[in-house]
């Protein structure tokens, strides 16, 4: 077998450190789709109510939000191996600890909130060194195959984990599923200690903190289409967030049972790892405007929420938004790692996770109350209304349109 032929059946699977990067976050993603499906229901059968619901998931929320943003300075400035091998090996002993409470009976609401604060803080230090990792492990030339093939793993894992969540809350409970998690995030810490990647610190004189993000703003707000789409997601995610995170898994239970709230979370993975596998064939010149343009696609899953007194149409809506998504994803990660200097990237991504998820704590807190007074359905509708006309609207940007992608 020639080089040619191996280099094109392996790829970016062909570096070792690829390898592990993929090994330790596709497990921690299977692990990650668990936890949602299983703290749903396991704030539920505490008694808890849809406004419970929202503000469990806001405080993991709110954590993140506040903290990514020295994630992001501390990824430039501190080798990004050791942020990712420190935040899942602390990931795994607050999961672990969780999940004893629940399997003993003792677990509450405010604990699992606590809980969902220390992970939100933890993940949200890694995050941006996680997203800006994938450059150091392979050559340029098969970067944009690289963050397209991380992202079918990752969806993948996910598929199974959301599936193989609603199966394990339905059998043997949520504190057990929650256990899961916290195994696969051991086994993430050990790839990532395993790593052997360069580091580059920014250049100049050593920075306070608040001077090292602002070099990060000004390297965001230097580029029209990364602030404004930046802008874009968060509107989507101060409608959708509460949409999947609050009224999901209460409109799909009350009609169609627990565990099609899985599937549909499984159908919603389908549409991303389809997304991916076409990424990885499909790479369009003006990949951030084709992205763009199928973001719009998100508005099929509360739409068909709205409307879900039949499965089909559920898992069809969760697997355009999942669809639409991810060619968008793919497109807007390549976007970013082609145009952004190394020794800001990992500022720059925390700039993006804060800007799109700053108003997510905030939807998932008032969803509960607001779709409550003027009906779920109704609810639903809107928000498919604006995530959907958000994306088009994007489109009337020049800079969205003439970006063209790289190699």
């Amino acid at each position: 077998m020639t080089e040619v032929e191996t280099r094109g059946r392996l790829g970016p699977l062909r570096h070792r450190e690829f390898r592990l990067l993929v090994a330790g976050t596709t497990t921690s993603s299977f692990g990650g789709a668990v936890t949602p499906v299983a703290l749903a229901f396991a704030v539920l059968d505490l008694g808890g109510s849809a406004s419970d619901l929202g503000l469990v998931v806001a405080a993991f929320a709110t954590a993140e939000v506040v903290t990514v943003l020295f994630g992001g300075v501390l990824g430039d400035r501190v080798a990004r191996r050791l942020m990712m091998q420190g935040s899942a090996a602390a990931c795994a002993v607050v999961q672990a600890a969780v999940a004893t409470l629940l399997v003993t009976g003792n677990a509450t609401i405010p604990i699992l909130a606590g809980g969902g604060v220390l992970i939100g803080c933890l993940l949200a230090l890694s995050g941006p060194s996680s997203s800006a990792m994938t450059r150091l492990t392979v050559p340029p030339d098969e970067l944009g195959t690289a963050v397209a093939l991380r992202r079918v793993l990752q969806n993948g894992a996910q598929i199974l984990g959301f599936a193989t969540g609603g199966l394990l809350v339905a059998g043997v409970g949520s504190g057990w599923a929650i256990a899961v998690d916290a195994a696969t995030f051991v086994v993430a810490a050990a790839c990532f200690a395993l790593l052997r990647v360069p580091h580059v610190r920014p250049e100049g004189a050593r920075q306070t903190l608040l001077a090292d993000l602002g070099d990060g703003l000004r390297e965001v707000l230097r580029h029209t289409w990364l602030w404004l789409l930046i802008g874009q997601a968060l509107l989507y995610h101060l409608f959708y967030g509460g949409a999947q995170g609050v009224l999901g898994p209460i409109v799909v239970e009350d009609s169609l049972g627990r565990s099609a709230w899985g599937f549909a979370l499984a159908a919603l993975m389908a549409g991303f790892l389809v997304g991916g596998l076409t990424c990885l064939r499909w790479q369009p010149r003006h990949g951030l405007f084709v992205g763009t343009a199928f973001l719009s696609l998100t508005a099929a899953f509360p739409v068909a929420m709205a409307l879900s007194d039949q499965l089909w149409l559920v898992l069809l809506g969760a697997f355009l938004h999942g669809f639409g998504l991810e060619i968008f994803s793919v497109n807007w990660d390549l976007s970013i790692q082609q145009n952004v200097a190394e020794d800001k990237l990992a500022r720059v991504y925390s700039f993006d996770l804060v800007g799109s998820f700053v108003a997510r704590p905030l939807g998932l807190a008032v969803t509960g109350p607001v779709a409550q007074a003027v009906g779920f359905d109704r609810w639903l509708l809107l928000v498919a209304a604006v995530m959907g006309g958000s994306s088009l609207l994007a489109l009337l940007s020049r800079d969205v349109r003439a970006l063209v992608r790289s190699g």
